[in-house]
């Protein structure tokens, strides 16, 4: 897909601030630091549409991002950063939890992980969720960092991960790099089948 005019369009944090376009919406959920927005910025072509960080945790609120009229990616605060106080942790698990749940425009969720790491207590939750509580939305893996292992150990890491998550692999596993820009297109075959 070739984005031309993708702009952030608004941060909200209940159903009333969300958009009212009616456009299909590819949500993006992970912890703090495994890389949503540079996911964003990469698929788009662009620097820094969505804005990232050198401090994790800073995304708290949910980022909507038009992208040409056609669909949204929805950044969603990321997961597991402990400098976040415990009320501030709850306010944000709730408006993610009502989003996620009561969204009818979702069509994808995008859930990205660290290709280096096994996954978290916090990872897991975080899958378990979405597989069983968010609504049955349609979901796909993202192996993210893979520009920091050897290219030739790639896919048979991502088969690693899906074994751990996902071992009945009735879900997309795919491995991506923001860094180099690798596997952007084999990305965007997989989101168009959903909008």
């Amino acid at each position: 897909m070739i984005v031309k005019n993708p702009q952030f369009e608004i941060s909200a944090v209940n159903p009333k601030q969300y958009p009212k376009s009616g456009l299909p919406e590819i949500v993006l959920v992970g912890k703090s630091n495994v890389g949503k927005s540079s996911f964003i910025n990469t698929m788009i072509n662009r620097k820094s549409l969505a804005r990232t960080s050198s401090e994790p945790g800073k995304t708290r609120q949910i980022n909507f991002y038009n992208i040409d009229n056609i669909f949204y990616f929805v950044d969603l605060p990321g997961y597991g950063y402990s400098k976040m106080s415990k009320q501030e942790q709850i306010k944000v698990g709730n408006f993610v939890e009502q989003y996620l749940q009561t969204r009818n425009q979702i069509s994808l969720i995008i859930f990205l992980i660290d290709i280096r790491h096994d996954p978290t207590e916090n990872d897991r939750q975080m899958y378990d969720y979405i597989i069983n509580k968010s609504g049955n939305h349609p979901c796909i893996i993202i192996a993210n960092k893979s520009d920091k292992m050897a290219p030739t150990k790639v896919n048979a890491r991502v088969l690693e991960l899906q074994n751990i998550l996902n071992p009945l692999k009735d879900i997309s596993f795919l491995p991506f790099s923001a860094e180099k820009k690798n596997y952007c297109e084999d990305v965007w075959k997989e989101i168009e089948k959903y909008l």
